[in-house]
């Protein structure tokens, strides 16, 4: 099963693979006329009626494998408004092999023609809500016909994301879904099929373009707190950067009166808040507890913190009962398999971090994917492990992330991925904002490779992450 939302994302996925998104249109057609053809006897008439999305162009594909039918196509809206150019490719095609073609630009002029088999492609994927005009006056039409109802992918007015279905949506007979079918539909009083259109399982399993658009905030948003530094001042500072050029609006750093200084010494732009202690203690955990559940942070946790045995216990203290997001990192991962906690932990260990924690030692992260998803399910807590290649799991669902160099090697970058991780996070869903973030981190020292293929330090990083995810040269 798979949401509109996410198949969205394996949709990009697949072109990023070399499977375009017009070839899974050119299948989806093919898979819907077969659909007709099983309803409709030759000489039957059908329409089709179709919306200026993909929805509607899958269906304008599909008119050119029912030549043995009686086809008229209505376009809700003007030709020159389709939505993408694949669909208006395929309507022009339609036009210029002289299919009946019909624009309605008006709902008050919407009459649907006699039929046997009414194709439903209105809307698909990626809408919610009432239906609106034209939609709405189609949509009571069809319901009102006698004919069979063959919906494109899920029938209009259905939320493929939570399964609702709009009061006023379309009634299908039958519902051809692509690739997989999603939530709610079987719970539709209509018959199912599920469609192969030639989607690879890579464009699932392994992270692509589609995850970052998934996971990529539309504005700036959220305030993550680091818990970090003592021993260590970078990592914590590295981490609050990476933050901002994800899309955080502030990014703070707790971290004790010795080092806070020179902390802030790295960038103006972090908000540092210290502390009366040279480690993380329980009293001061506490304190900071407090504010990240009053202010519903996204917190990142371990960076520089160190393995003081009163730090240690500060951070159980705090994980077991914190009840909000958190990016666990570094020195904070190994106590993780020894508590209990409400809160949403994303785990980014490093081969040798993932076999200290009890999960798989090995060099070969991919290879041990389907080990390393198990430990995620007796953790109960997203896994990132970090290595040549990221496995990014939850347990149940399990994906790959082949980004990044061997440049990548140079300490620090573990860091700029928690920052990430902890802004994207403030929008998308757990699994979503590791999986995406994993990428992103990759991609970024892709980049810096491409110009100079060893010596660029993770710092170097931070200026190449607003390309990665928001495209165009960075500032």
């Amino acid at each position: 099963m798979i949401t509109g939302e996410r198949m969205g994302a394996v949709d990009e996925n697949a072109a990023a693979l070399g499977v375009p998104r017009k070839q899974l249109m050119e299948s989806s057609g093919n898979a819907v006329a077969r659909a007709v053809r099983d309803v409709a006897e030759p000489g039957d008439r059908v329409a089709i009626v179709a919306g200026r999305g993909n929805n509607g162009g899958d269906a304008f594909v599909a008119a050119r494998f029912l030549d043995r039918y009686d086809v008229t196509t209505l376009l809700l809206g003007r030709a020159a408004n389709v939505g993408t150019e694949i669909a208006r490719e395929n309507w022009d095609a339609l036009e210029e092999a002289e299919y009946d073609t019909r624009e309605v630009t008006d709902s008050s002029q919407f009459e649907l023609p006699d039929a046997d088999v009414v194709v439903d492609a209105m809307l698909g994927t990626g809408i919610s809500g009432d239906l609106r005009e034209p939609a709405a006056t189609a949509a009571a039409e069809i319901n009102a016909a006698d004919a069979t109802v063959v919906a494109v992918d899920v029938p209009s007015g259905f939320d493929a994301d939570d399964g609702d279905h709009a009061d006023n949506g379309v009634e299908a007979d039958r519902v051809v879904t692509f690739h997989d079918t999603k939530p709610g539909l079987e719970d539709l009083d209509a018959e199912i099929t599920v469609a192969d259109i030639g989607i690879p399982a890579a464009a699932e399993r392994y992270v692509g373009p589609g995850d970052i658009d998934l996971a990529r905030p539309d504005t700036r948003e959220g305030r993550p707190n680091v818990i970090g530094g003592g021993p260590y001042t970078g990592a914590p500072a590295l981490a609050a950067q990476a933050a901002l050029r994800s899309s955080a609006e502030l990014a703070f750093v707790a971290a004790p009166d010795s080092v806070a200084g020179e902390i802030q010494g790295y960038s103006e732009d972090l908000i540092v808040q210290s502390y009366e202690s040279d480690v993380l203690t329980p009293e001061v955990a506490d304190d900071l507890l407090e504010t990240a559940e009053n202010y519903d942070n996204v917190v990142v946790i371990g960076p520089g913190l160190g393995t003081a045995d009163e730090t240690l216990e500060a951070t159980r203290q705090f994980l077991s009962e914190y009840t909000g997001r958190a990016v666990v990192d570094a020195d904070a991962l190994e106590v993780v398999p020894e508590i209990e906690t409400e809160a949403t932990l994303v785990c980014t260990p490093n081969r040798g971090e993932l076999a200290r924690m009890g999960g798989p030692d090995t060099d070969d992260l991919a290879a041990a994917a389907d080990e390393i998803e198990d430990f995620a399910a007796e953790l109960g807590q997203i896994v990132l492990a970090k290595g040549e290649n990221d496995v990014i799991t939850d347990g149940e669902r399990t994906r790959i992330s082949r980004s990044g160099t061997v440049g990548m090697k140079v300490g620090g970058t573990g860091d700029t991925l928690a920052g990430i991780v902890a802004a994207l996070l403030e929008h998308a869903e757990p699994l979503d904002a590791a999986a995406a973030g994993a990428h992103v981190n990759g991609l970024a020292g892709e980049r810096l490779a491409d110009r100079q293929e060893h010596g660029f330090l993770a710092s170097d990083m931070l200026a190449e992450l607003p390309a990665v995810l928001w495209g165009g040269d960075d500032e």
